[in-house]
């Protein structure tokens, strides 16, 4: 480990060589666009770093335009590049080098610096580029930027954090293209074609259950808090208010959570919301002060607001600490907004920490914002996100999320090395979602994924006079609550390896779908698996209403291994309780083993257990241990030189043997 720190080296993950594999089976398939769909925080820019020194390794490729969306991603991927390739390719940012970008075999560009008075077409040849790579595909090729991405001939490479699963269908006839709904739905099945994937599978998919279950990322704690208010607000009948028209009219109002601060504001609410956010929050675990958190408003006015309230808040809770520094707006209004955003990733946002003089932190500790962070933003130390508003967007809600999801050592950012010792867990293991609206709960229990959207007209804009009350809380359709808003409930629900159901849902619907099926449903009944098995694969995979795939469906279960379709029509048809883990089978085909090879010494049995599943789950200890190439076991981080020299040395070969002649390999990959 600390050769391999001392000289930067770095190795993909296997699931990000698994990547990297199936673009190399999707070229020899001829075709020339891929779709790689991984989980934020899963290392798509190292992964796109491979697949460019690949294509420029191979000749395939002279030249590779990295296209992304926006600023701070544009310097982001830039400085990546520069850190994993340099050794062998230089790197340059487009609006740096605009004269000697040539010299370069890598560039980074924002798609609207290319697009800006058509400049890609005046300043470049559709071949300067034979490998274009696309960030947040879904974003950084949409509306007119597609003409940028389609000029250029040659290999196309989109990357996304956003899965289309969980999009509703939507009723076609007379569709109105605004509704942001269609509009959503319209842009990620765009997305999917445009890379080539028309039956919704990508070239890869790698989801944020299957980096949870594999230890690369966090799921959150969801912190449910309600106040009186908003639970008035989220009910079915949503807010009352009474109020008197314009003509001296009795009449009778009704805001719901989509009105909050558009039509509904109240200021009582967002001071309590803010103090049970600070009152709440995950602490960094170095300096003990308030975990780096991103809150995400409602509206610029609303970021204002609340940057106010917390600032106010953190001078009384921390007096002198800092200077109204502990907030800060991140939106569009603000002037160096992208820096910022910039600043606070790299811990300098208004200066360093002054809890500890040697430890690297910011002294800023929230950043308020609506939508600039909410993609593409790379910042692993955050401990605590906060959703004061609502959200029914499933994109915005999965990006939202996926700020916290990566692992983190905070003990990198220590200075002072005397510090090391007075600090005992440095690694993060958690980070909480504050969700103030129900949007958890909204997404797990009431958001309808199969429901046929019936989109209907926009609303017409309501008249001016809408009247106003008394005391003028009224006025023109908007109302301004002046009382005070106390906590309802709060609860704390920590999100467990098989994800929320937004995560999950795409096993429902097949569930769901072969369960409705009689032949199925009778076949299963009857034992004849054979039958069933043939008639999933002919009748239900691959059919254009949700494209259904064993592969996919192997992801949305969750488990760490290959399940067969037997398995899952077993689950389905409650034939077995649950699913077994890889851990689960191979112990009992250790044990299997152990009962017809009894060790002579006991004492040797978790060395022999160590290799048996090592040599069974792993093809790089098979080759190693098959072709007697030890020496590399000394920088293998499964299995290493010293466990092999702890087996017995008749078992180092009488577990191959048993393995190739018992053991089906097949159900123990990921």
């Amino acid at each position: 480990p600390d050769y391999i720190k001392a000289n930067r080296l770095c190795f993909l993950r296997p699931y990000q060589l698994r990547a990297v594999h199936s673009l190399q089976a999707a070229v020899k398939e001829g075709r020339d666009r891929f779709l790689f769909e991984m989980a934020t925080g899963t290392g798509k820019t190292l992964t796109a770093a491979a697949v460019i020194k690949l294509f420029l390794r191979s000749g395939n490729a002279r030249r590779v335009l990295f296209l992304v969306d926006r600023l701070e991603l544009e310097e982001q991927a830039g400085k990546a590049f520069t850190g994993l390739l340099s050794a062998d390719y230089k790197t340059v940012i487009y609006k740096e080098n605009r004269d000697d970008w040539r010299s370069a075999e890598i560039v980074v560009s924002t798609v609207q610096a290319l697009q800006f008075n058509n400049k890609y077409q005046r300043l470049f040849s559709p071949t300067d580029f034979d490998l274009v790579i696309s960030d947040e595909a879904h974003r950084s090729i949409g509306g007119n930027a597609r003409a940028v991405f389609d000029y250029f001939v040659g290999y196309k490479l989109g990357l996304t954090a956003t899965p289309k699963d969980y999009l509703k269908q939507y009723e076609q006839k007379n569709p109105h293209i605004r509704d942001p709904r269609e509009y959503e739905r319209r842009v990620l099945l765009d997305t999917y074609r445009t890379f080539g994937c028309d039956d919704g599978q990508p070239t890869f998919r790698y989801s944020l259950p299957d980096g949870v279950r594999d230890g690369y990322l966090i799921n959150p704690t969801v912190v449910d808090a309600r106040t009186d208010i908003t639970t008035s607000l989220l009910s079915e009948q949503g807010f009352i208010v009474n109020f008197t028209d314009d003509e001296g009219e009795e009449q009778q109002g009704a805001y719901t959570q989509r009105d909050f601060e558009h039509k509904f504001y109240a200021e009582a609410t967002n001071q309590l919301l803010c103090k049970v956010f600070l009152e709440n929050a995950l602490c960094d675990p170095i300096s003990g002060e308030i975990g780096k958190s991103i809150i995400f408003a409602v509206s610029q006015d609303h970021a204002a607001r609340l940057t106010q309230i917390l600032n106010q808040m953190a001078d009384r809770m921390f007096p002198g600490r800092y200077q109204s520094d502990f907030a800060v707006q991140v939106t569009s209004q603000i002037p160096d907004a992208q820096q910022f955003s910039i600043n606070f990733a790299n811990n300098n946002l208004m200066g360093s920490g002054n809890f500890l003089s040697g430890y690297r932190t910011g002294k800023a500790r929230v950043c308020v914002t609506v939508g600039m962070m909410t993609t593409g933003y790379d910042c692993t130390d955050i401990l605590n996100l906060g959703l004061f508003r609502p959200i029914f967007s499933p994109t915005d809600f999965i990006q939202i999320k996926g700020r916290g999801t990566r692992r983190h050592d905070f003990a990198e950012q220590i200075i002072d090395e005397s510090l090391r010792d007075s600090v005992q867990n440095t690694q993060k293991t958690a980070f909480k979602l504050f969700d103030f609206f129900a949007t958890c709960e909204y997404f797990e229990e009431h958001f309808q994924y199969d429901q046929v959207l019936e989109l209907p007209p926009l609303p017409k804009r309501k008249s001016a006079g809408e009247g106003s009350g008394d005391d003028q809380s009224v006025v023109k359709g908007v109302y301004e609550h002046q009382g005070d808003d106390i906590l309802a409930t709060i609860k704390e629900v920590e999100v467990g390896v098989e994800g929320m159901k937004i995560d999950r849902m795409f096993f429902q619907r097949f569930e769901d779908r072969v369960r409705e099926n009689d032949f199925i449903a009778g076949a299963v009944e009857a034992g004849q698996w054979d039958r069933v098995i043939d008639y999933v694969n002919r009748e239900v995979f691959g059919k254009p209403e949700d494209y259904f795939t064993l592969e996919k469906l192997r992801k949305a279960t969750g488990v760490d291994r290959r399940v067969t379709l037997r398995e899952i029509l077993e689950y389905i048809f409650g034939l077995i309780p649950r699913f077994k883990s890889k851990d689960e089978l191979l112990e009992e085909e250790f044990a299997k083993f152990v009962a017809d090879c009894t060790p002579k010494e006991p004492r040797a049995i978790p060395a022999i257990r160590h290799y048996f599943k090592a040599y069974v789950t792993s093809d790089q200890i098979r080759y190693i241990i098959e072709t007697g190439q030890y020496t590399e076991l000394a920088t293998n981080p499964i299995f290493t030189m010293s466990d092999l020299k702890a087996v017995p040395e008749s078992y180092r070969t009488l577990v191959p043997e048993y393995v190739k002649d018992y053991v089906s390999l097949n159900q123990f990959v990921a």
